[in-house]
């Protein structure tokens, strides 16, 4: 079997390399160019020449070879395009889900010659197959499982794709980095959003929206107590970066129209967490588990993540008559924002997922 394998020059991927390798496969490493530092270069350093360092040692060791693929100008109409566009509608943008279903297990497949049987990464996942259907499921790191990150992802993409190190650890990663001696054994992981590097995030941001003046609103209060330079640059449940005392303060909610911030000394903020929205655009991964429920009141319980991380909410969900999903919570959570996802689990296994739409005041 001919392998293509992602190797970005971390530590998991490296290790998932390796193991292909141990395995008997024929593999050849792939290094997707699509940092931006043509275009952004006087915002800051990205750090792709020690990566490609990293990815370049590792195939040294290993003999196999490594090809760079140039993605930029497919990153940049696709995965930057939209998360600049979800920014400048108020909403949270998820560019790691976009990434994956568009660009690594996507637009990659065109840029390689058709000889290859498999695509293969680092991601913290499993893939099961049942009969003729495909199921994504958990890592058994509930802490670093990848599985929120690919629920974007169909049937056909996931019959071309191998996780290595889907069954480890992270611990364990690192210990068979250590064993095999690679390179990357004790490099860190990387941090924030991968196109970006070095260049910080608010100033990505400024580049394409601006500034804008406007007011920061204690919402318990309803007080003036600062001002902000555009709602783009915020989040809901977002803690660092307000620059203010007295806190900790944290993002509650936002007034698009106003360009208004409200703010609370209170995470859990009870005028703003909620345990009720929308989903739309639901990608279902093996199957619609809500397919033979043709009563919109007919709900089904599942468990939800609403980010990355192994948090998760038990949850009810239903068929809504506009083509959306309606999620109920059993507890409530400060931090939902339009725009984000949630991603919808029976237990290890990842069933799908949509963007979170706000049910209006």
């Amino acid at each position: 079997m001919k392998i293509a394998c992602l190797l970005s020059g971390g530590v998991d991927s490296s290790v998932a390399l390796c193991l292909l390798k141990e395995q008997g496969f024929n593999v050849t490493a792939f290094y997707l160019k699509v940092w931006l530092e043509d275009e952004l270069s006087f915002l800051g350093d990205c750090p792709w020449g020690e990566d490609l360092e990293y990815a370049a040692a590792v195939c040294d060791k290993l003999n196999v070879p490594l090809k760079i693929i140039d993605m930029q100008k497919d990153y940049l109409n696709t995965v930057v395009e939209y998360s600049i566009n979800e920014l400048k509608a108020g909403r949270t943008p998820s560019p790691d889900i976009m990434c994956n279903r568009n660009i690594k297990f996507g637009k990659f497949i065109d840029k390689i010659d058709c000889s290859y049987d498999m695509i293969a990464s680092g991601h913290y996942a499993q893939i099961e197959k049942v009969e003729d259907k495909y199921y994504l499921k958990s890592a058994p790191d509930e802490i670093k499982d990848q599985t929120y990150f690919l629920t974007y992802l169909n049937q056909n993409q996931l019959s071309r794709i191998k996780f290595p190190i889907g069954q480890y650890t992270k611990k364990e990663v690192r210990q068979l980095a250590m064993q095999f001696n690679l390179p990357t054994k004790d490099r860190k992981d990387s941090q924030g959003i991968c196109f970006l590097g070095k260049i910080k995030y608010a100033d990505f941001v400024k580049y394409h929206l601006g500034e804008k003046e406007g007011d920061v609103i204690d919402i318990t209060n309803g007080l003036k107590i600062s001002t902000h330079k555009g709602y783009w640059f915020f989040t809901i449940g977002q803690r660092h970066g307000l620059g203010l005392g007295g806190g900790p303060w944290y993002i509650v909610k936002k007034d698009i129209e106003k360009n208004i911030i409200y703010i609370s000394t209170e995470k859990m903020n009870l005028s703003v967490s909620r345990n009720k929205f929308f989903v739309r655009d639901v990608n279902w991964v093996p199957e619609n588990p809500l397919e033979q429920q043709k009563n919109v009141e007919t709900a089904i319980s599942l468990q939800v993540r609403l980010r990355h991380g192994a948090k998760k909410y038990n949850c009810q969900i239903r068929n809504d008559d506009q083509n959306k999903i309606f999620v109920e919570l059993t507890e409530k959570d400060e931090g939902i924002a339009s725009g984000q996802f949630a991603v919808f689990y029976d237990g290890v296994y990842c069933l799908g997922g949509g963007i979170i739409e706000l049910i209006p005041e």
